[in-house]
């Protein structure tokens, strides 16, 4: 505080109590007011001989000017009255006064009584102008009231005239509830004869068909206050066809309070609650799911009692933008501390999901022996979660399709996640699946369907494999061509019946600020986790097991050095060791030259080409391979001899990574480019697609029988 201003307060302290001269007069102080000012003026009218005459001119001249004040701001009459007549009242004691003197018994008990007059009829006039103008707005309110409740009972008129003749079903209205969205409405029914609502919502479509709602906008009924009764929510909005942005709200969350996931079509923001709960989402390839997994994985981020673990075999994509840019430091807190991954554990290969669910399979386990006296202490079957004891939350893209795959790895992985879901409830650790369409096979499972209970269908206009009907059964009325935009489809969960809902749209620039918020909430896991988690779990990080995750960020440095060779350098392919890699039409061109180059000088023999004999088979032309010295290197010829030694069965990249790891360290990413080289100039001929990819060497191939 300044010390003008200090000693302003002392001298208002030291003069007493401060007036406020600007304020209006109530009735006490205004018939002080007017009463000394009368007393005054007819004392110095009678000391100076003012005529007598101007008194009650002045009178009159501010009573009539209070009058137009008064009609102008619509006072009562009683007001205009009481003010006029204080004017006058007023004007007449001083003119008497100041003919007759003011300083007498009866000119002062006179002025004493028109001063309480005045007081008195001021404070009822106050009164009642404060009533009436309460009247007026309860007036209002109540015309607003009788419009609104005009326009609920057209639009209740209107359903049960409608829902009789469509369904043949008779409904009363109990109420109306306008969405405060401005998006649609509710309609409280309660259908007469027994009717249940599942009948009223098997005429869904043609509900919204009579009601003319524009596309994207339904009549959807669901279960009401008890079985006699059904809420019909309205769309008259489309609100799924615009992208609905992340919050930036990014504060903490609680997977025992719900884990929001977006909002419904009434702008409700629907939650899924993961404490016992598994979830499944599923969409086709441009739906929006990958966006709605990074979307679920900001909540978990968010949490304070979760731990988030990704499986993401496909090249681990999934996870990659929460986990990348804290382990390369890219990202800084405010204080200055380094930034954790938003993802706590992060597997993109067969042998890495091994050991995530393994752990998982460990710490559950013993958790149910460790924590008895927890348990016994809280009087609860299931660990009670916290920052202390955090949840863990498997996020498994594509999980759903490793459940059916044939493929005797896939069948591995398939089983331990099965287990972890089907024993592990009650110790805090939970899964969510991804898949592609909501399928038979998909929805087959019975563990899936039992425990998977939260649900997710992401549309996006796709018909095939969209069966709607198993993925939410008992839920009748939803079709794919509801939610067409990208984003938009149907979720249901426990506690909310399936219905309609739009997906946030998260951003690139969101999901590294989401990192940074929130990598001083995330939890540590346990020590009696911990423990049970072994090595596996606390060596995640290193740089030997993240390498994977560099090597695909030096695949793109690589491309920019080439151009130091000149602008018409060969971009060699011996160098990628990801097969998911994009070839640019640059590189598409510079393949095509090689392979006329191969074409027309077959004969020309590869420098310090081996010797027949002494290792692969020599084949003629131009091998251009970057990598070809490397042949010499004892990784590599194992990897040859591990190939030759399979026969004709063949193997697969994983079965001689795993085979050269201990020993030599090498990668399944290293060994893919091993063998697709190999493949590109004839040592090995590949056999099968996909996860079913085996390679055979040539010796083993009929056109090329082994050399005496």
């Amino acid at each position: 505080m300044s010390s003008t201003a200090t000693a302003t307060k002392k001298q208002q302290a030291s003069s007493g109590p401060v007036l406020d001269w600007a304020a209006g007069h109530g009735p006490v102080t205004g018939a002080l007011s007017a009463t000394t000012g009368a007393f005054a003026v007819a004392t110095t009218g009678a000391a100076t001989h003012m005529p007598p005459g101007w008194a009650l001119a002045v009178g009159a001249a501010g009573a009539l000017g209070h009058t137009v004040v008064g009609l102008r701001v619509r006072n009562a009459g009683r007001t205009l009255a009481t003010r006029a007549a204080s004017w006058l009242v007023g004007a007449g004691w001083t003119t008497w006064a100041m003919t007759h003197g003011p300083l007498t018994w009866a000119a002062l008990g006179s002025l004493a009584t028109i001063g309480v007059g005045i007081g008195a009829a001021a404070r009822s006039s106050a009164l009642f102008e404060e009533a009436r103008e309460e009247e007026a707005i309860a007036a209002e309110q109540r015309e607003i009231a009788r419009e609104l409740s005009a326009e609920r009972r057209a639009i209740a008129a209107e359903w049960v005239e409608r829902i009789q003749r469509i369904c043949s079903i008779s409904v009363r209205v109990v109420g109306v509830e306008m969405w405060p969205t401005g998006a649609g409405y509710s309609l409280d029914l309660e259908p007469q004869g027994g009717v249940t609502y599942d009948r009223i919502a098997q005429y869904s479509v043609q509900l919204s068909a009579d009601a003319r709602l524009p596309h994207g906008c339904t009549a959807s009924a669901g279960p009401g206050i008890h079985q006699g009764r059904t809420i019909m929510d309205v769309t008259t909005v489309n609100v799924l066809k615009e992208d609905c942005p992340y919050p930036e709200d990014y504060g903490p969350l609680s997977v025992l309070s719900g884990l929001p996931w977006g909002v419904r079509t009434n702008g409700e923001i629907v939650s899924a609650y993961l404490r016992e709960q598994c979830a499944l989402v599923v969409g086709p390839t441009g739906s929006g799911k990958t966006n709605m997994v990074h979307t679920i994985l900001a909540g978990f981020a968010r949490a304070q009692d979760v731990l988030t673990w990704v499986i993401d075999l496909n090249a681990g994509s999934a996870g990659l933008p929460w986990v990348l840019p804290a382990l390369n430091g890219e990202l800084t807190s405010q204080d200055g501390k380094p930034v954790r991954p938003g993802v706590d554990w992060l597997a993109s290969s067969y042998e890495e999901a091994v050991l995530m669910l393994d752990a998982a399979l460990a710490i559950g386990l013993h958790r149910k022996k460790a924590y008895q006296d927890l348990l016994a202490k809280a009087n609860t079957d299931l660990l009670p979660i916290s920052a202390k004891i955090p949840q863990i939350l498997l996020v498994i893209d594509e999980g759903a399709e490793i459940l059916v795959s044939t493929d005797r790895q896939m069948k591995q992985l398939a089983k331990k996640i099965l287990e972890v879901i089907r024993m592990l409830r009650a110790m805090g650790i939970r899964t969510v699946l991804t898949a592609l369409g909501a399928t038979g096979s998909v929805l087959g499972n019975l563990m899936i369907r039992r425990e998977g209970k939260v649900r997710v269908a992401l549309t996006g206009g796709e018909t095939e494999g969209m069966d709607l009907g198993k993925m939410f059964p008992g839920r009748r009325g939803l079709r794919v061509d509801q939610a067409p935009y990208k984003g938009s489809g149907f979720m249901g969960t426990p506690e909310s019946p399936a219905a309609l809902f739009k997906s946030w749209r998260i951003l690139p620039n969101q999901i590294r600020d989401i990192t940074v918020a929130t990598s001083d909430r995330h939890p540590r896991l346990d020590d009696v986790s911990a423990k049970a988690a072994g090595p596996s779990y606390a060596r995640r990080w290193e740089a030997e097991r993240t390498a994977w995750m560099r090597d695909l960020t030096l695949t793109d440095t690589d491309h920019g050095n080439d151009s130091d060779a000149g602008s018409g350098g060969l971009n060699l392919t011996a160098l990628r060791e990801s097969e998911a890699e994009q070839v640019t039409p640059e590189e598409a061109m510079l393949r095509q030259f090689r392979e006329q180059i191969d074409a027309q000088f077959g004969t020309a023999p590869e420098p310090q080409a081996p010797e027949r004999g002494d290792g692969p088979p020599a084949v003629g032309g131009l091998n251009l391979s970057a990598l070809r010295g490397e042949q010499d290197s004892p990784a590599q010829q194992a990897a040859l001899a591990l190939l030759l030694a399979a026969g004709r069965e063949g193997t697969g990249a994983s079965a001689i990574a795993r085979a050269l790891s201990e020993e030599h360290g090498t990668s399944r990413q290293t060994v893919v480019g091993w063998l697709r080289d190999w493949v590109k100039d004839g040592t090995a001929v590949r056999v099968g697609e996909g996860t079913k990819a085996r390679y055979v060497h040539r010796q083993h191939t009929p056109e090329h029988p082994p050399e005496s």
